[in-house]
């Protein structure tokens, strides 16, 4: 065993029985690699990653090559999602120097005493293909190039940190007073880049985009409160949802959705299901429920919550991170099957029924076997069979519950188990949305239980912290992703059901934010806090990715806390993000989504309804004005006897319930009566 075996990521230990003498990113494998001038070998991956799972079996498993590494580096292992600090940094070192995306698992070989990089790859085969040198190759020529040419590797290393700081001094130079142009820029982004056929954005690999979705949704909603709602843009927001849930990119037995789609039907997917995809699309699916009602985005919502409930969720409240993408050393042998055997499980008169919607007539779409991917939907089905939908998706559910009883004796994918406060707060908020948009309490239940794990075992010292395991200590200094997060996450399980002191704990989170990651002299949010570790580059990044922007979630919550609170220090911070921002938002819009939604409650403050009153009759106001999507309006119901923020203490219950009407930070006198209530509602719709 090696050093790793101390550690808690799942993997880590994976890689602790290596032969390779893997350390993790610690002063002792530093320093060690400072003492003996050897580069470091640095490897990032995941554990729900194939490519690392094949990199492993053939290197890092493999004695001579492992001889090679230990004779020649200090080998360093680190999970992306625990240092998603390193791995940002060395991705853009990687895309600087090839000129192309990174990925995982990401191989990177740096220099001894200050970790600049010397090379950057992904992954490297154990045979020389495909343009690509062995693995052992490529170590014996960086061993030579270290040894040989130092002089090369300074002068690579010095232009690296011009480059750096260039694109430091354009951000702190770069400001702007923001308007509305960008979201009509981005709109027509949207759209021109919309698959219309096939829904998503791009061709493949085909990755879900929820930010923009999201602002696709928000854009509609605006344009429907002018009373020329966009058809156009809801489309293709609601046609790509469509789209993910009847493809192979939704489970179909076992709900949740995958982390990309390999081609460009969404057919087939890279099989790992990721808990930060997964929380977005739930909300998402839920609104797309509210705005069409079609019974599609209710199943999809519904089943991909009920697995998270299931497989998703610890004893103790916090979410896992992902399921692999393997089981018994094959990507998606879990999710596959022959015809043979759906025939053995369904009775005969259910088989003509779910082969014609999962196209088992049809060539196999996986390596001999069928991935389930629905061809048709209910209303054709129906037609075909003459009956009606609903007894056509009733007969669906039936069969897919007798296989997926089927599947689950399967040797199951391998669970990683660590609890990261990011992505947790990206399923707090999914769940919160899922639970309030579609009456489930079980939902609700589920999000305020994860809430109180992360403050109970990832809060300490007036500090988050970014990862830990159920039942073992948290550690890593939380990044600004966890404080944004959380903070949208926070508010909006508020909106769920009062609590003031989840109320406090965001006003905290907002405060640490503030203090330890904005920029106080050009504005904006680094990824790390001010008393980070110093690493060779400190981003500041307000493009969205595989998550949303944290800059522009902390721009987001803390306009929506400060206009709760009337507090003008948190709005002034998210005016100065949005500023520091503008350049980069304005050169690529749709890249900047999440940002985009900060911008437009930023230009048009969002109406916020304070309900005040005895819990019962609160409760039925609250179900009126939440039960439809209203992503302009915030709505919380504070009962009579509350302990309220300073700030809200004048909000004071009239008769059994009232509403208080805001608009920024501006506030009407209280509304009741349920004729009010009425009108109340009207006025909201009409905001969408």
């Amino acid at each position: 065993m090696n050093r790793l075996a101390t550690q808690t990521s799942p993997y880590l230990l994976q890689h602790a029985s290596n032969p390779v003498d893997w350390q993790p990113w610690d002063e002792t494998s530093l320093r060690q690699a400072r003492e003996q001038n050897r580069p470091i070998l640095l490897s990032i991956g995941y554990s729900a990653c194939h490519w690392c799972h094949v990199m492993a079996h053939e290197s890092f498993e493999d004695a001579a090559t492992a001889a090679l590494m230990n004779e020649h580096f200090v080998n360093i292992k680190v999970d992306r999602e625990e240092r998603p600090d390193l791995d940002k940094i060395y991705q853009n070192a990687h895309a600087m120097l090839a000129q192309r995306p990174g990925g995982w698992p990401l191989t990177a070989f740096l220099t001894p005493d200050d970790h600049m990089p010397i090379f950057i790859g992904t992954y490297f085969p154990k045979q020389p293909g495909h343009g690509l040198p062995s693995f052992a190759q490529l170590l014996e020529n960086i061993a030579a190039v270290y040894a040989g040419r130092r002089a090369d590797i300074d002068r690579q290393s010095e232009a690296l940190r011009d480059a750096y700081r260039r694109i430091s001094d354009q951000q702190q130079t770069a400001t702007g007073k923001p308007d509305a142009l960008p979201l009509d820029v981005a709109r027509n982004q949207i759209e021109k880049q919309f698959d219309s056929r096939n829904g998503g954005f791009s061709g493949a690999p085909k990755f879900p985009h929820p930010a923009i979705i999201e602002r696709a949704l928000r854009h509609w909603a605006s344009t429907a409160a002018n009373s020329r709602p966009d058809s156009r843009i809801l489309h293709t927001a609601l046609f790509s949802l469509e789209r993910m849930a009847s493809g192979g990119l939704f489970d179909h037995l076992g709900g949740g959705f995958c982390r990309y789609s390999t081609d460009e039907l969404w057919m087939i997917p890279h099989f790992e299901k990721m808990l930060y995809d997964n929380g977005p699309l739930l909300a998402l699916n839920a609104q797309a429920w509210c705005i069409s009602g079609q019974v599609e985005y209710l199943d999809a919502a519904t089943e991909t919550a009920d697995w998270v409930l299931r497989e998703m969720q610890s004893d103790q409240g916090g979410y896992y991170s992902s399921l692999d993408a393997d089981s018994e050393g094959l990507e998606g042998k879990f999710y596959v099957w022959s015809t043979a055997e759906i025939r053995q499980v369904l009775p005969a008169d259910q088989y003509p029924l779910f082969e014609r919607r999962f196209g088992l007539d049809r060539p196999s779409n996986f390596e001999d076997h069928w991935h389930l991917h629905a061809y048709e939907n209910y209303a054709s089905l129906a037609r075909a069979f003459d009956t009606d939908d609903d007894s056509i998706r009733q007969q669906l559910i039936q069969s897919r519950k007798q296989l997926f009883d089927v599947r689950e004796r399967r040797v199951h994918p391998g669970l990683d188990d660590k609890i990261l406060t990011s992505w947790n707060a990206l399923m707090i908020r999914g769940m919160a949305v899922a639970g309030r948009l579609l009456g489930k309490p079980e939902y609700l239940a589920s999000a305020q239980r994860a809430a109180r794990f992360v403050h109970e075992h990832m809060w300490a010292n007036q500090r988050l912290l970014a990862a830990c395991k159920e039942h073992g200590a948290a550690h890593l200094n939380a990044y600004l992703d966890d404080y944004a997060c959380l903070l949208c996450a926070l508010l909006e399980l508020l909106q769920s059901r009062w609590d003031s002191g989840l109320l406090d704990w965001a006003i905290d989170i907002a405060d640490v934010l503030i203090e330890q990651f904005e920029d106080s002299d050009h504005g904006g949010f680094y990824f790390t806090s001010h008393d980070h570790e110093q690493l060779i580059q400190r981003t500041r990044s307000f493009e969205d990715d595989a998550t949303p922007s944290g800059n522009g979630l902390a721009a987001l919550g803390l306009q929506r806390l400060g206009y709760l609170l009337a507090q003008p220090r948190y709005l002034v911070a998210a005016e100065r993000c949005l500023q520091a921002a503008w350049p980069s938002l304005n050169q690529a819009p749709i890249s900047h989504c999440s940002l985009l939604d900060a911008l437009e409650e930023y230009l048009n403050p969002p109406q916020l309804i304070i309900l005040r009153g005895s819990s019962d009759a609160l409760q039925s106001w609250q179900d009126e004005l939440t039960g439809r999507y209203l992503p302009s309006t915030l709505v919380f119901a504070v009962p009579a006897d509350a302990v309220l923020d300073p700030a809200l203490v004048d909000k004071k219950p009239v008769g059994l319930v009232c509403a208080y009407p805001c608009q920024g930070t501006r506030c009407s006198p209280p509304i009741t009566g349920a004729e009010g209530c009425r009108d109340l509602l009207e006025s909201a719709s009409r905001r969408i």
